[in-house]
């Protein structure tokens, strides 16, 4: 198992800049505000040859209310899963009470520590670190995370006596995190549909911050976990509201993060919320999935707070708004009570076998040719397109590759037939399939221009011929 730590410290030190640098990535949501890490997220780190996970924390605070709880309660659960802490200051500011009262109570936790001084770029080591060592640890290291400067030996030093030691394994720590066989999945929504609690019941815990309130969640969080054999990630997202409702430069950067779970994910689970219906932002939103490429699948949450004749409108209304995502199975649940969750993973499971499904080259044309002996593909130009050969070009979503003549003004109509023939006679769900048309090379193209060439030089000599006997 590898060994793992956790960043901690107040709010605005750096935690999120430190956790993007060591595991080099921009995972991390990084903005000047303080506050803005909330869940506590997972990445891992290399120094050498030694692999690590690390843990980005939200800031603790002595201040009393709601959110702060929750964020003490992800910080402890990360202490938790820790074998090492680093508990990250501020050398511009220096040190503080707050920090002098965080440092008290990491002490209880009888975990090896390290106090870690941030943003100390241009100043001398010795001096910034010495009144840090007040709070009664040795080890007591000068960094910055923003620019990169002291990570290796900091880290070198801190898994030093971790990587001969046999560590616990956790439950959400797991070897196989980048395994090709685990499926990715994002849930997407607007803000307050229940996404975190959604991902709370899939998981079996509380594992994400949840208020009645929207806007909780910010950062984009992944959580490995495994169900009946099959390894999942679950990446739990902001709402995503109307861009001209979009004013607060975090709640941008919460966007962006959202939008880019999405192309990261290779499943998408859309929850809506079933007492409003389906709205302009959902539409919006499965358009931007569909754009993507990526399989999804359909939730409407809070379904059990609904009447039987609510239930038979909603129904209506969404068989009329979602007919250009008829592909995607619908599924009605509660996630907070946990009804119809469980189905949601075995449509995610179709899904993902529909997008990674490899299909046979003499399938695929049998196919084609008896779509289009049952359908002739229309004439343009006052010619009749022909469709010669299909062979599969990619996976997520497939991408069908179709050689012919004229194929380049193949109607929209036509490729949607193609595209529904497909589907059925593989029995494709959740997922997408693109068209790719590749038009045959005309030998006799430019030949046309040639032979008016030389009809108008022949033309041109005999009329000088002409004129010539006339004289």
């Amino acid at each position: 198992m590898l060994p793992t730590i956790a960043i901690l410290g107040r709010p605005n030190v750096g935690k999120s800049t430190l956790f993007n640098a060591l595991t080099k990535t921009r995972d991390a949501l990084v903005i000047d505000q303080p506050g803005a890490t909330r869940d506590r997220k997972l990445g891992k780190g290399v120094v050498g040859e030694h692999e690590y996970w690390v843990i980005d924390t939200g800031g603790l605070s002595s201040e009393d209310n709601l959110i702060i709880e929750k964020i003490t309660q992800q910080v402890l659960a990360a202490i938790e899963t820790a074998d090492s802490l680093l508990l990250l200051v501020d050398g511009r500011v220096g040190l503080t009470a707050e920090d002098e009262i965080i440092a008290r109570q990491l002490r209880q936790f009888n975990k090896p520590l390290s106090v870690v001084v941030n943003k100390a770029e241009g100043l001398q080591s010795e001096l910034v670190c010495a009144e840090f060592h007040r709070l009664g640890w040795k080890d007591v290291y000068a960094i910055s995370a923003a620019h990169q400067q002291g990570l290796k030996d900091l880290m070198q030093q801190v898994l030093a006596p971790l990587i001969a030691t046999e560590l616990t394994e956790s439950t959400e720590l797991n070897e196989n995190i980048d395994s090709e066989s685990r499926i990715k999945v994002a849930i997407i929504g607007r803000p307050n549909v229940g996404k975190s609690t959604l991902v709370n019941q899939l998981l079996g815990y509380e594992r994400m911050i949840v208020l009645d309130q929207p806007g909780t969640t910010r950062d984009s969080i992944e959580i490995p976990f495994e169900r009946n054999g099959q390894l999942y990630t679950l990446v739990d997202t902001a709402g995503i509201r109307r861009r001209a409702k979009v004013f607060d430069g975090l709640e941008k950067f919460c966007v962006i993060k959202a939008l880019q779970a999405i192309d990261s994910a290779q499943i998408v689970i859309m929850l809506l919320d079933a007492s409003e219906g389906m709205t302009d932002q959902d539409a919006n939103l499965l358009g931007m999935v569909l754009n993507s490429g990526r399989a999804v699948v359909i939730a409407l949450n809070k379904w059990d707070g609904l009447t039987e004749n609510n239930r038979e409108e909603v129904r209506y209304h969404l068989s009329r708004k979602l007919h250009f995502i008829d592909f995607a199975e619908i599924h009605f649940i509660s996630a907070l009570h946990g009804t119809g969750v469980e189905n949601l993973l075995g449509a995610v499971k179709r899904a993902w076998d529909s997008a990674h499904r490899s299909l046979g080259t003499a399938n695929l044309n049998e196919i084609l040719l008896q779509a289009v002996a049952a359908h002739q593909p229309p004439l343009v130009h006052g010619r009749r397109v022909k469709l010669r050969y299909i062979h599969q070009g990619g996976h997520h979503p497939p991408l069908l590759i179709i050689h012919g003549n004229q194929v380049h003004g193949l109607p929209e109509s036509y490729q949607r037939y193609l595209i529904n023939v497909f589907r059925q006679r593989f029995e494709l769900v959740g997922t997408p399939i693109k068209l790719e048309f590749r038009q045959g090379e005309n030998p006799y193209a430019g030949k046309h221009n040639e032979l008016t060439d030389r009809q108008r030089k022949s033309r041109q000599r005999l009329m000088a011929f002409v004129k010539k006997k006339k004289d």
